[in-house]
């Protein structure tokens, strides 16, 4: 259904894709993963001409749209994009944003359109709201109705531009539920997504972008669970885990590596329990392993763990026993990282003891400390 042949895509001096092939058939759902900044929205975007590519060929049943005099208009007709932000129309109602472009750009009527989009909206659960404005909606609900919009439409191919992006967590799910339910429809979809449990569960195949490229490709269960190449293997493994440099201390960023440990549980769907746990291990180790203010010593030791290059924080989650695994590591000249000289009352050791059932272990591995804390 889609065949790409050495696209590529420069704006101005950035070259943000480099050579991308790629063939998607009739049917398939492709999700499109990869760190920030590798082109999986423009790789989108060039698929239905809105970023045109600056280099290569991109057909469609067949037909290059990237031919001169190729009917573009038409094309856009055929395949759907939601958007990372929406993009309704906010002065129309609910129902008025479904009905528009039909009556417009396929002249159905305005009684088919309505029809129609009053069966959409039951399908994404939204048929209550259909005289509500987009201002009224959660930002789930806008983006099952941006959904529904799309469908309205009728088109054979849609595309998803990261549509969870924008959306709370607990939002989240009422999206990838519809999506689902496409892709159980026989819908051809591209779904650029940083979601990976969801990508694993819904895709036909999964792409693996980085350098301007399809780095790597295959069906979900090898990409997760086998990747082939280096670069696949490290993007998994840190989208699955946690991994955090702390180079400094009280002054580091509390609120990032919170939000951090957040996104973690959410994807691993860690109940609050969990993520509160996570929280107060690392936050008592860390005051046990550089101190608190006033205390003596705690200066020096301080200075020793910033030049020594700080203290490294790995969280990670195995779903086979159900069990989280907090890793801390750092120089060995250190000497430890469970500091019992900080723990004056014994507070911090009995909290750490309590969370892990006494099973904190710190061990040394050539010119590093580790210190385990499972969960």
């Amino acid at each position: 259904m889609i065949r790409v042949e050495h696209v590529s895509k420069k704006f101005g001096d950035l070259a943000v894709l480099t050579d991308v092939n790629a063939h998607i058939k009739k049917g398939e759902v492709i999700s499109v993963i990869g760190p920030s900044g590798t082109g999986k929205s423009t790789f989108l975007r060039c698929l239905n001409l809105l970023d045109p590519p600056t280099g290569g060929r991109i057909f469609i049943d067949g037909a290059e749209i990237t031919a001169a005099g190729a009917k573009v208009a038409l094309l856009r007709q055929k395949m759907g994009m939601v958007f990372q932000d929406f993009n309704l129309f906010m002065h129309l109602s609910v129902l008025d944003n479904l009905t528009l472009a039909p009556v417009k750009l396929l002249h159905k009527s305005r009684e088919q359109a309505r029809e129609k989009a009053r069966e959409l909206l039951q399908m994404v659960g939204l048929a209550a709201k259909e005289n509500a404005y987009p201002a009224e909606l959660s930002g789930g609900q806008k983006q099952r109705v941006a959904i529904a919009r799309c469908l309205a439409m009728d088109p054979d191919i849609i595309l998803f531009d990261e549509p969870t992006s924008a959306l709370d967590p607990t939002m989240v799910s009422e999206v990838l539920g519809v999506i689902r339910r496409l892709a159980k429809t026989g819908m051809t979809m591209v779904i650029v997504t940083h979601e990976m449990q969801f990508a694993r569960d819904v895709s036909s195949r999964v792409f693996y972008m980085d350098q301007g490229i399809i780095f790597e490709e295959g069906p979900p269960s090898r990409i997760f669970d086998d990747p082939q190449k280096e670069a696949t293997r490290t993007f998994i493994n840190r989208v699955r885990n946690l991994d955090w440099l702390i180079e400094d201390y009280p002054r580091y960023d509390i609120y990032a590596l919170t939000a951090e440990v957040f996104q973690f549980c959410e994807k691993h769907f860690l109940g609050p329990g969990r993520r509160d746990a996570i929280m107060h291990l690392i936050e008592e180790t860390m005051q046990l392993c550089m101190g608190r203010d006033g205390h003596p010593g705690t200066e020096s030791r301080r200075d020793l763990i910033r030049e020594t290059g700080g203290i490294g924080l790995f969280v990670s989650y195995a779903e086979k026993n159900n069990a989280v695994g907090i890793r801390f590591t750092a120089d060995a000249r250190l000497g430890t990282i469970l500091n019992s000289a900080q723990d004056e009352d014994g507070l911090g050791l009995m909290i750490i003891n309590g969370l892990t059932g006494g099973q904190a272990k710190e061990t040394r591995e050539g010119d590093r400390i580790i210190l385990n804390l499972p969960l």
